[in-house]
C-alpha cells in the first residue's frame, strides 16, 4: 500500500523553480528538494542564488543548479532551460514562479510599466513553458507544469490593472495549454494564492493598510508559506495528480468568499 510520504515522494524528479531568488520562489525550491527532488533554481541574477543553492547542498539535495534567467528575454529562456538539461538532465516539473506588481492608477500608468508586468507575468511563463514542453515532446516524456497565479486573477484590486490582467491571463493560459498538451502526457495546473507573508511583504502587513488587508480575509490572517506545500507537493507528484490537468487551484483564506 502506498503512504502519503511516496505519493508525494519526487525522487528522481527535477524541478525547475523561477523566480528562486527570493519569497514563495525559494520556499517551492526548499520544499521540491526535502522531498526528493533535484533542484534548478532561475532568476535574473545567479549571485542572489548562491546562498540557497549552498544550503540545499549541504542539505542533503539529490542535485541542484542556479541558472540566470530573465523570463523577459526569450534568449535567456532558451539558454537557461539548456543549462539545466545539460547540468541536471530532463526537466520533469517546471514552477512558473516569477511575477512582479507595479502598483499604479489607470491613468497614471505608463506603457512602460504596464509592459514590464505582462512581459514578466504573462508572456514570460508562456515563454518558459513553451521552452521546457518542447524538451518533453521532443523525448517523449511526461511532466507537470504549475503555473502560480493569483487571487487577483478573479478579483480585481484598485490599482494593479496591470498585475490582475497579467494573472488573469496567466490562469487561462493554463487551460489552454492543458487542453493542447494532454495528448503529449503533459500537465498544466494553476495555483491561485491569496495573500501569503514573505520577508517581501512583512513591513506592509504591519502597517494600518495592511491590516485592513488582513482584517478582510475570512480566516483573519495570512497565509504562511508552508500552507501551499501540500498542493505544490501533489500537482508536481504524478502518482498524486496524474489524471489532473487545467485545474485553478485557490489557496487564499476565504478572501474569494468575501468578494461574493
Amino acid at each position: 500500500m502506498s503512504t502519503a510520504n511516496n505519493v508525494l515522494s519526487l525522487a528522481g524528479k527535477l524541478c525547475l523553480v523561477t523566480g528562486a531568488s527570493s519569497g514563495l520562489g525559494m520556499h517551492f525550491a526548499r520544499t521540491l528538494a526535502n522531498h526528493g527532488a533535484k533542484v534548478a533554481v532561475a532568476a535574473r541574477r545567479v549571485d542572489r542564488l548562491d546562498a540557497l543553492v549552498e544550503e540545499l547542498t549541504l542539505g542533503g539535495a539529490a542535485g541542484v543548479c542556479a541558472v540566470r534567467m530573465d523570463v523577459r528575454d526569450e534568449t535567456s529562456i532558451k539558454a537557461g532551460v539548456k543549462q539545466v538539461e545539460q547540468i541536471l538532465g530532463p526537466i520533469d516539473v517546471l514552477v512558473n514562479n516569477a511575477g512582479v506588481a507595479v502598483q499604479s492608477p489607470s491613468l497614471k500608468q505608463t506603457r512602460r510599466e504596464w509592459e514590464k508586468v505582462l512581459d514578466t507575468n504573462l508572456v514570460g511563463p508562456f515563454l518558459v513553458a513553451q521552452a521546457v514542453a518542447r524538451s518533453m515532446v521532443r523525448d517523449k516524456r511526461s511532466g507537470s507544469i504549475i503555473n502560480i497565479s493569483s487571487v487577483s486573477s478573479m478579483v480585481p484590486s484598485s490599482g494593479l490593472a496591470a498585475y490582475c490582467s497579467s494573472k488573469a491571463g496567466l490562469t487561462h493560459l493554463t487551460k489552454v495549454l492543458a487542453l493542447e498538451w494532454a495528448r503529449h502526457g503533459i500537465r498544466v495546473n494553476a495555483v491561485c494564492p491569496g495573500y501569503f507573508k514573505t520577508e517581501m511583504n512583512s513591513d506592509f502587513f504591519d502597517t494600518p493598510n495592511g491590516d485592513r488587508i488582513v482584517k478582510a480575509i475570512p480566516m483573519r490572517r495570512l497565509g504562511d508559506p508552508s500552507e501551499l506545500d501540500g498542493l505544490l507537493l501533489m500537482l508536481a507528484s504524478e502518482r498524486a495528480s496524474s489524471y489532473m490537468t487545467g485545474s485553478v487551484l485557490t489557496l487564499d483564506g476565504g478572501i474569494m468568499l468575501s468578494h461574493l
